[in-house]
């Protein structure tokens, strides 16, 4: 009895725990290159974490704008709940919303059942704000642990993580840091992270990410690559999945 126990034990904390060796970006890569974000070898996809913020993802949408560039921003529930506005602007600007969870809780205990329904719960609202099922979904911490991948499947998104970050969310990045870090990741078919939000990145952060854009979207131009949505850069999309919550 206590054997059984301790197998049944051990055999849910493996289930919850191998997964999240995709974190680790050599694995990732060397296994899974689409969960890494490697799509389109012509493209490098945009993508931004944490929000909507209204302080300040109005401050990137102005200036992806000025650049010419759509992204994909992964929101998270309870922030799109208490700003569906600035989601539906997110959308109407030509951008993509995508799943980010319905808050930004640790990852190391695990609760299949509250992954799954709180991962529905965030699909449903994005859906509702931006008149079309999400593609994408992206874990907190970038941690897919095996009820974060039950969950994605049950809503029918696809896992992405990224190929190339800015560690723009340290207290002491800036944009020169930020274009640097995100130069050393980026190759044709990289998806890169940063963003669009300080609410869990040290105070103030978001400007690092933020002025870093002109730069970064200007390099990989330089070396022939479009920057746009995970739309686009053809990863292969969940099944039955249509052209997602971009508006268009």
């Amino acid at each position: 009895m206590w054997r059984a126990g301790a197998v049944a034990v051990a055999g849910l904390a493996g289930w919850h725990v191998v997964p999240a060796a995709t974190w680790l970006p050599g694995v990732r890569g060397a296994l899974w290159p689409a969960l890494d974000g490697r799509g389109d070898p012509g493209r490098v996809a945009l993508t931004f974490d944490d929000g909507p913020d209204p302080g300040t993802t109005p401050l990137f949408l102005r200036a992806l704008d000025r650049l010419s560039v759509r992204a994909t921003f992964f929101v998270l529930g309870e922030r799109l709940e208490r700003a569906p506005a600035l989601g539906r602007l997110i959308v109407a600007e030509g951008h993509e919303l995508a799943v980010h969870g319905w808050s930004h809780d640790p990852p190391w205990v695990p609760r299949p059942v509250r992954d799954v329904r709180e991962v529905a719960r965030a699909a449903a609202l994005v859906a509702d704000v931006a008149g079309g099922r999400p593609l994408w979904y992206r874990p907190p911490y970038g941690v897919l642990t095996g009820g974060r991948w039950a969950a994605a499947r049950a809503a029918g998104l696809r896992p992405v993580l990224w190929s190339a970050w800015g560690r723009d969310w340290t207290a002491d990045a800036s944009p020169a840091s930020v274009r640097a870090e995100v130069a050393r990741g980026v190759r044709g078919g990289a998806t890169v992270l940063l963003h669009d939000s300080d609410a869990l990145c040290a105070p103030g952060s978001w400007r690092a990410a933020l002025g870093a854009l002109p730069g970064l979207v200007a390099d990989c131009r330089a070396r022939g690559l479009a920057v746009g949505r995970l739309a686009e850069h053809g990863l292969d999309r969940p099944a039955g999945a249509a052209r997602g919550c971009t508006g268009r």
